[in-house]
């Protein structure tokens, strides 16, 4: 199942986006919080972004404050805590919400087409979060900040990973890899459904 490449994005400066603006290339979906124990992965995040952009890889950032208000900022303030601790130079949008009747359209589109993650194999971040008395949330939640969704230059869900799984593990690099060693659609859009 392809994600429609018409779904509305906010930029952080208030513009409007899509994922069209990203057709034929490999998108990492990046829901992420500024005060958590994984906002270091900004710092793994960039690299990638930078070592593999020209190959065709952007990473899009979505700040939301749904995990224990974990992302309280303005727009603003998640722009220049981004660029001045962490360098980053990749797209991080306006704040959205990832679960519950508010979830933004392109998470619930993304949800739709991978409701499971890829986890580690002891349970990793679910039995951590169990540990410190952390619901897990519903069937098809984003379980916490940093999960990570791999859309391929065909704009169909090629991976769903969970919040622990950095981007220099095997189970994610491998699949990123393997997604940019993929030719692009003729067209850019070959795949995608919707407007």
């Amino acid at each position: 199942m392809a994600i429609a490449p018409g779904i509305p994005l906010l930029r952080a400066d208030g513009t409007s986006a899509s994922l069209a603006d990203y057709a034929g290339q490999v998108v990492l979906v990046v829901n992420v919080a500024s005060r958590c124990g994984l906002t270091p992965q900004y710092e793994s995040l960039q690299r990638l972004h930078a070592a593999r952009q020209a190959d065709g890889l952007t990473v899009l950032g979505f700040p939301c404050n749904q995990f224990r208000g974990q992302e309280p900022g303005t727009d603003e303030e998640i722009q220049a805590f981004c660029r001045s601790t962490y360098g980053v130079e990749f797209p991080v949008f306006s704040r959205i919400a990832v679960n519950g009747p508010e979830r933004h359209p392109l998470y619930a589109a993304l949800v739709s087409a991978m409701p499971d993650a890829v986890e580690r194999p002891d349970g990793g971040m679910r039995a951590r979060l169990a540990r410190h008395g952390v619901d897990g949330g519903q069937a098809g939640d984003v379980l916490w900040n940093f999960e990570k969704f791999l859309i391929a230059r065909d704009g169909s869900v090629a991976g769903r990973f969970a919040p622990d799984i950095t981007v220099e593990e095997p189970p994610l690099r491998d699949a990123i890899d393997r997604e940019l060693a993929r030719p692009a659609p003729a067209d850019g859009l070959s795949g995608r459904t919707g407007p």
